[in-house]
């Protein structure tokens, strides 16, 4: 079993954001960790060479701030990985680099998570899918390989939707996949082991960028919170009508 695991790096959730002269993000003092909806499929991608066997390869575009993340990534259990050495500046050029990277070797599953905690963007796996076409599901929180097939579930609105697929097949994955309790830590062994697996560094060709950051800034600082005694209503209407006006 052949699984490719997509990861990218993003600042953590404690960071706090912040934004240079420039208007660009300023990385100063962050710190940057594994996508979480990525996590959980490399997570279920150990799982699933527990049972069946196979490699594990982690493919990410970034520059070399970004190194620190692949190798907990092989620390996890991933045998071994890839980076394309560029910092991306737009979902297509990430997904186009890790298409070209990936069409002409065998898989027999990619799986991703179902958006970065960054931009939210959502569209990276669907990409890939329409380059390389192949099957996508998104939204999955559930897999089982069985032969050439995958039983998948994915939540949609309302509800959860139980299909199956043909491999190979690309997953967006999220919490369900795997349960926030088996998310696993690297040990001293594993981290140990992450040293010697092999990096592939890549340097890439045709980039493309279809989207332009023009600026960033940080939203509007929220106001004050005014607190009202419990059960005194006079005033709580009197503020609503004076202050808020919302009365």
């Amino acid at each position: 079993m052949n699984i490719i695991v997509c990861i990218s790096s993003v600042p953590d959730t404690t960071s706090k954001i912040k934004f240079n002269e420039n208007s660009e993000f300023d990385t100063n003092g962050i710190q940057f960790i594994i996508n979480p909806y990525d996590e959980f499929g490399l997570t279920k991608a150990v799982k699933i060479k527990e049972c069946l066997g196979g490699t594990i390869t982690v493919v990410t575009v970034g520059d070399t701030a970004s190194e620190p993340v692949i190798r907990k990534a092989l620390a996890i259990g991933a045998d071994k990985a890839v980076r394309i050495n560029t910092n991306p500046k737009d979902s297509f050029e990430t997904a186009s680099l890790i298409s070209e990277h990936i069409k002409d070797i065998e898989y027999d599953i990619i799986i991703a998570g179902r958006e970065s905690i960054d931009y939210n963007g959502s569209a990276v796996p669907c990409m890939i899918a329409e380059i390389l076409d192949i099957p996508f599901i998104n939204a999955c929180i559930g897999l089982n390989l069985n032969d050439n097939t995958a039983d998948l579930v994915r939540e949609v609105d309302g509800g959860k939707e139980f299909i199956s697929s043909p491999l190979p097949l690309i997953i967006g994955g999220q919490k369900g996949l795997v349960e926030e309790s088996e998310l696993l830590i690297p040990n001293m062994r594993g981290i140990m082991q992450s040293r010697t697996k092999p990096l592939e560094i890549i340097e890439p060709e045709n980039i493309v960028n279809r989207v332009q950051s023009i600026s960033l800034e940080s939203p509007p600082e929220k106001k004050e919170c005014r607190l009202v005694e419990e059960g005194n209503v006079k005033e709580l209407i009197t503020l609503l009508q004076n202050e808020a006006k919302v009365i």
